[in-house]
């Protein structure tokens, strides 16, 4: 067990009031639906156009043209968007409740600068081309950097605030890596300027056996630490007090956020907003508990992201507009209004 329930802890672990229970739940089904639908879309739409019999037939048949761009591209490309976009919302929503911010995202504790400085690494000292060399150089930095995050935020004694500062200083100095080696390079900087935007095109069916089991091994984590979570959501003594393990709990948490963060990282490149505005907005109409924070994030993450590479298809056919580009461009605008316009619980 992660945590220890005590009596102290029924009132924190108490469950919702029926009828708040069953609206968040219809909630967590509509959103399911919702996102069946844009997973839909993502297959039923592209940079070529296809008619709806002809997406059928290639989805169903998997044979000659049709089956050639609805399988091999874009059912991959949707797989890949569903475990991607889950993955960067749950990330998102562990590291908010790690560090008590509601506006932190897996950037602050440098695990997206982790990923491109050893992405940049590769191609530059060790010739690597192929996105399935990518996968592992990008996935092993990241994993770094959250190791050493962990240790120099205080490890035993780490505490939010020692956490973010480390990130934040970690990420600079490898950004400013990155950026030295890219201007040096200039077959780094034409590689690394499609990774570094981040995408979903290079979808394949390698990439996705490749990190599915980061995101099955972090994804059942995260979820494992809804309850510590909370606890510590109400501060480090009375959560203590509930017989939270702060330490165990923040270094579990800081694994689960590396694993799933690293893991999308290293096959889409880094995403911006979506680890930071689904968890952010979520808690605006669930309240502060994780355990419904952490599915609504796990559901709606997708939906952003695919509805995103969707638009990204489509707004400039027939070429592509990447889906890290979308998701900026969209993101920020409705990020700002919703921030400003909703009400959002406090950490």
């Amino acid at each position: 067990m992660l945590v220890d329930s005590p009596p102290q802890q029924r009132a924190e672990t108490a469950p919702a009031p029926p009828t708040r229970r069953a609206i968040r739940s219809f909630g967590l089904l509509l959103s399911a639906a919702v996102l069946a639908l844009v997973a839909m879309a993502s297959i039923a739409i592209g940079a070529k156009e296809l008619s709806l019999e002809q997406v059928w037939h290639g989805l169903f048949t998997s044979t000659g043209t049709y089956g050639d761009v609805v399988v091999d591209e874009r059912l991959s490309r949707t797989l890949l968007g569903l475990l991607a976009g889950a993955a960067l919302g749950l990330s998102g929503a562990v590291l908010q409740a790690l560090t008590r911010n509601p506006l932190a995202d897996p950037g602050l504790l440098g695990i997206n600068a982790g990923a491109s400085a050893a992405v940049v690494t590769a191609i530059t000292y060790f010739g690597v081309t192929s996105l399935s060399g990518y996968v592992w150089f990008a996935f092993v930095g990241a994993a770094a950097v959250g190791a050493l995050v962990w240790f120099l935020g205080g490890s035993r004694g780490a505490t939010p605030v020692r956490l973010a500062l480390a990130g934040t200083a970690i990420s600079a100095a490898l950004y400013g890596y990155v950026q030295a080696v890219m201007i040096m390079d200039k077959a780094a900087l034409g590689r690394m300027r499609f990774w570094t935007v981040g995408s979903l095109s290079s979808a394949t069916d390698s990439t996705i056996a490749q990190v599915l089991p980061f995101f099955a091994v972090g994804t059942l984590l995260a979820l494992a630490l809804a309850r510590p979570l909370n606890a510590m959501s109400m501060g480090d003594d009375t959560a203590k007090a509930l017989g939270a393990h702060l330490n165990r709990t923040r270094a579990l948490s800081m694994l689960a956020a590396t694993v799933l963060c690293g893991a999308a990282t290293a096959a889409c490149g880094p995403i911006v907003f979506v680890g930071l505005m689904v968890p952010h907005i979520v808690r605006s109409f669930t309240g502060p508990d994780m355990r419904w924070i952490m599915p609504y994030a796990a559901v709606l993450s997708p939906v952003l992201l695919l509805g995103a590479d969707v638009v990204g298809r489509v707004v400039v056919r027939p070429s592509e507009l990447q889906v890290g580009i979308v998701t900026a461009l969209v993101g920020g605008p409705v990020f700002i209004f919703l921030v400003r316009r909703r009400r959002t619980a406090q950490l």
